[in-house]
């Protein structure tokens, strides 16, 4: 049975990752869910306190992460408050339209179109394009790392 909890575990890590592609997937919530397994169904004893917090507060900036650096890349580069929102949209209409690269391409062409509908010009429209797409590679890299530093954590914890 203790193979099985292990093959959970790793399962539902390899699912966080599987969320960057396809946000759909709650990348935090199976972390969360292979942290779980090990301290309800594997283990007699608590991975600690500090495991907890910490855990937490990752969590915290992994929700962050990418709604911080969509916004400001996407401001940054002249983006209307609707090119913020149909950006966040287009990630996840994205995801299912041609995967993984809907995901760049539906944001990309969205905030493109929104921006012009709002009536800036063609290069103005483009930087903010520019920008959704930044913001989004830039956030994917910091949950990337983010989650790459809770699961080191949990087997140091453990």
């Amino acid at each position: 049975m203790e193979v099985l909890w292990w093959i959970l575990i790793v399962v539902s890590f390899i699912a966080a990752f599987a969320g960057m592609i396809f946000p759909i997937i709650p990348s935090v919530l199976m972390l969360w869910i292979g942290f779980f397994i090990y301290q309800f169904l594997l283990t007699d004893t608590n991975i600690g306190v500090v495991f907890w917090i910490a855990m937490s507060i990752w969590t915290v900036i992994l929700i962050f992460a990418d709604i911080v650096a969509n916004s400001y890349f996407v401001k940054k580069y002249g983006g209307s408050k609707a090119g913020e929102r149909v950006a966040a949209i287009g990630v996840i209409v994205g995801s299912f339209i041609i995967p993984p690269f809907g995901i760049i391409i539906v944001p990309f062409v969205a905030v493109f179109i929104t921006e012009l509908i709002i009536k800036k010009t063609g290069k103005e429209a483009m930087l903010a394009a520019v920008g959704s797409l930044i913001g989004f590679l830039s956030g994917t890299i910091a949950k990337i790392v983010i989650q790459l530093v809770m699961i080191i954590w949990f087997f140091i914890a453990i």
